[in-house]
Formats: C-alpha cells, structure tokens, sequence
C-alpha cells in the first residue's frame, strides 16, 4: 500500500492529467499545496489532446481563451489553434509548474472506497496497488470514452475501422473510398482533409449540424512578439473573445435573439458556401441553433459540395464486410470506415467504481442521470470533488475558465482541511437537493429541451450543461461556504 502523505496534509490525490487535472494540480502550486499526486492512465499529459490527432484536430474556443489566465501563452500560433499547439502548451504549463514530476504515468485507476474510519480514500489501480489521500479528485472529463453505434454487422468489416478518438494513422487514405459515420465536431474537422486524398467520401448524416463561420487568423511573428513585450494587448484579445462567448451563452437560455442570430449567421453561412439547393436543404438542420453543439467551420460545407463526397441521410441498417447498406437497399461500397460517433458523455467516471459513505456505490446514486452540488460534490462522498462533473459543460464558451472556477474551489476546501487535520467535507443533501433543483428548473426553458442529444440522457434529463453564463458559474464557486457542508470527524463519519 502506498499513501501520498509524504509532506504537508492533507494529501490529494488527482486523477487524470489533462486539462481538468492540470487546472487543480497548477492552483495547489499556486497556493503553496505540494502533497498531491496525479494518475494518469496514458503515457502522456494532454487528456482529449493526447488521444485525439486526427486530421485537422483542433479547439473551437479561441486559444487566448482556451488557456489558463495565470498562464498565457504569447506563442500560439493561430487563434484557433490545432492539438499538437494545445498538447504542447499543456506539456509547458505541467513542467513550469513542477506539475511533471507528480505525475505518475501509465496508472489507471479501478475503484475508490471512502474509508469512513480513517475519513480517507482508498483508490485501487488497474495494477492492484492501493493509495491512500485525504482529497480525491476525479477529472477524467466527459468526452474521454469513445462511443460506437450499435449497427448490425458492426465488427464484420474487413477494411481498417476506427473512431476519430483513435485515429489509425497507419491507414493508407489516399485514392481510397472513406465511409464516415456521423456528422459531429471532430467530423467536420477531418471529412475535409479526408476528401482532398481520397477517391471517394460517403458522409452518413443522421442530423445536420448547425454550421457558422470561423473567425480563424494566422497570427504573425509581429503579433507573437506583441503578446509577449506588450502582455495587456493579449488580455485585449481574450477579454473580446470572452465577451462574444458570454453574449453566446445568454442566448441558450435566457436570450432568444441571440439564437434567431446565431440561426441566420448558419443559414446564410450555409447558402454562401453551398449553391446546390438539394444539397443545400439536406444540410439544412431541423431543430433549433443551439440545440446541439454549433459547430464553427469554414471548409466543411466546400468539402461536401466536391465530386468525390457523397451525404448520405438513409438510416444504416447494416455494415457489410465490404461497406453499409442503407435503409433503401443501397449498398454504400468502402475501403475505411471511421467513426464520429462522439463519446459516452453521460456516463461519468464510468468504468472506475466509486462507494462513498455507507458502501454506497455512486453509479447507483447516480442511476436517474449524474447531478452534483455545483458539478462537483455529492452528499455521502465526503472529500470528493469531482473536475468537470454533471452540469459543468458549456454551450458557448470555454470550459477552461470552468475548470479554473473549480480548481480555486477545490483550493478552498483543501485549505479549509488543512486547518482541520483528520476532517472529511460531506455537502448537506438539502443544499445540494436545492441547488439541483433550480438549476433543472432553468435547465427546463433552455434550447437543449427542445432535441435529443449527448447533453442529456435516455430519459430527457440534461446532465452535461451549465444552463448559464461562465460568471454566473465564478460567482457560484467564488468562496466556499463552510456552512454548506458537515465536517466530519471520528464517529460522525461512521
């Protein structure tokens, strides 16, 4: 067995070393925190950046945005900068901070058990190995774990087969004919690099996105050398782009004018870049702007309207050795099947097994769909504070300012235990019932009731979003309230 407490308690623990887990690691640095330890299951730091390298994999939040505020970075080298950009900014950020070394790569994690004599958590690995931490802290993410449809004759393919989170890059495209499956944001980032190689691109369109320009630039060597002497006219660019996302954001709730624009900014968007009209209605989305994730692009439309790229909307009934047949018989030859299916969102921490207070497993607290007081704790999982948990995603802006808000509050909590040696944390079920349920009270008069998708689960309830703007959020978690939680200690936590 090995316990992390080999300096200042209390200890924690992290799992997951992307950004989630960097976020908390780099606060604690911060706040002069240096007992904690990060398992990561890979060999590399980067969480959705490390796995996902498909072609033209990149972030649709502006880099000056999608980067920690007490780390700018004056080097990116566009505004919406590509994976190998994003990974190795993390790469920077872990080692300036120290964060590198706390690392322990290649350790997946199994299960965690609340040891309520000891007010500690007991995490398993993969390998059998037990740690011991006063704090876990789970940040896996919500877009880690690829999903795959369930189609008839799935594995009968003979060709290479792959999701875009596990990008065979051994796999000859060039002069090939390319099924895609599924039209969601990591499509319609590599259907256009795929269609400038291949002989042939079938893109199955089970719904069509909504589709708005990509304010993209080049950012020159006079303006990186701008960002750096002169650091406030980077603040500049990201205090702009920042209050654009917000603007975004009131419009999913609270601010239907802003979805009547974003609707006409993708509807002429659409008609400018495709003239075919049957082409064009096909591409036409049938739900509400917002409803799902609006997608920012500015060569997926010209790649769709090119000879070698079919859309296909026939619903796949089946996958052959030798390609997918459609509902109206049509046999759709291929020599390379990739899957943009998107991840299983709603299944958090999902496969690790997590028991609280009791024995309680949280998969079966969570049975009627994840939830959490402020997308971080539940009631009965003392010292569990969970990095971007139920309700936490964004429509309109960047999860990054998310992840800082909660890693500060985790900061708090932690100090707080400091001062309180052998005391767990437990939030009180009737402040986590009430913060529950106001936020699914405005969850109800948003955009995203009004379709299916990954935001919510088989029975409608919305577990992925936060129904509001990234400073409401900031408020929400500014100070923690020490009144909002019991402190348990000996008994009281039996």
């Amino acid at each position: 067995m090995v316990s992390t407490t080999t300096g200042r308690r209390p200890s924690v623990l992290i799992i997951g070393a992307g950004f989630g887990g960097l976020a908390v690691a780099t606060e604690l640095v911060r706040a002069g925190f240096a007992d904690f330890t990060i398992l990561e299951r890979a060999e590399e730091i980067g969480g959705v950046w490390r796995a996902n390298t498909y072609p033209g994999a990149g972030c649709d939040i502006p880099s000056p945005l999608y980067s920690f505020s007490h780390r700018p970075n004056p080097d990116w080298p566009r505004r919406f900068s590509l994976q190998p950009a994003i990974k190795r900014y993390l790469e920077d950020v872990a080692r300036e901070y120290g964060v590198t070394d706390r690392i322990r790569f290649g350790t997946g994690v199994a299960s965690a058990e609340f040891d309520e004599g000891t007010r500690r958590w007991r995490v398993r690995t993969e390998a059998g190995e037990v740690i011991e931490a006063d704090v876990l802290v789970p940040a896996v993410g919500q877009l880690s774990r690829p999903a795959l449809p369930e189609i008839a004759g799935r594995d009968s393919f003979r060709g290479p087969a792959f999701h875009s989170a596990n990008w065979d890059h051994d796999c000859e495209t060039a002069g090939k004919r390319i099924a895609v499956i599924g039209t969601g944001a990591s499509a319609i980032q590599f259907v256009p690099h795929l269609q400038r190689v291949a002989k042939q691109v079938t893109v199955f369109q089970r719904s069509a996105p909504w589709v708005v320009p990509k304010n993209d630039v080049a950012y020159t060597r006079w303006q990186r050398r701008l960002f750096r002497r002169l650091p406030v006219t980077q603040k500049v660019e990201r205090l702009r782009i920042w209050l654009v996302c917000e603007l975004l954001s009131l419009g999913l709730v609270d601010v239907p004018l802003v979805r009547w624009f974003l609707g006409r900014l993708g509807t002429r968007h659409l008609a400018r870049q495709v003239p075919d009209l049957q082409l064009r209605a096909t591409l036409t989305p049938d739900y509400p702007p917002g409803c799902k994730r609006a997608l920012f692009s500015n060569d997926y439309y010209p790649a769709l309207t090119r000879p070698n790229v079919t859309v296909a909307t026939e619903k796949i009934v089946e996958i052959l050795p030798t390609g997918v047949r459609t509902a109206d018989g049509v046999v759709h030859e291929a020599d390379v099947l990739v899957y943009g299916t998107g991840f299983h969102a709603t299944d958090f921490l999902v496969p690790m097994t997590v028991r609280g207070r009791g024995g309680v497993e949280l998969a079966k607290r969570w049975r009627d769909g994840a939830w959490a007081y402020l997308g971080m704790t539940v009631p009965g999982f003392p010292n569990l504070f969970l990095v971007y948990g139920p309700n936490t995603n964004l429509g309109g802006n960047s999860i990054v300012f998310m992840l800082e808000s909660q890693a500060r509050y985790i900061v708090q909590a932690v100090r707080a235990l400091a001062g309180r040696p052998g005391t767990a944390l437990d939030v009180k079920p009737e402040v986590a019932a009430r913060f529950d349920t106001a936020l699914q009270r405005r969850l109800a008069r948003s955009v995203w009731t009004r379709c299916a998708s990954w935001y919510r689960t088989g029975t409608g309830r919305i577990v992925n979003n936060w129904p509001g703007t990234v400073t409401r959020y900031r408020r929400r978690t500014r100070t923690l309230d020490l009144r909002d939680y019991r402190a348990l200690t000996g008994e009281e936590a039996a």
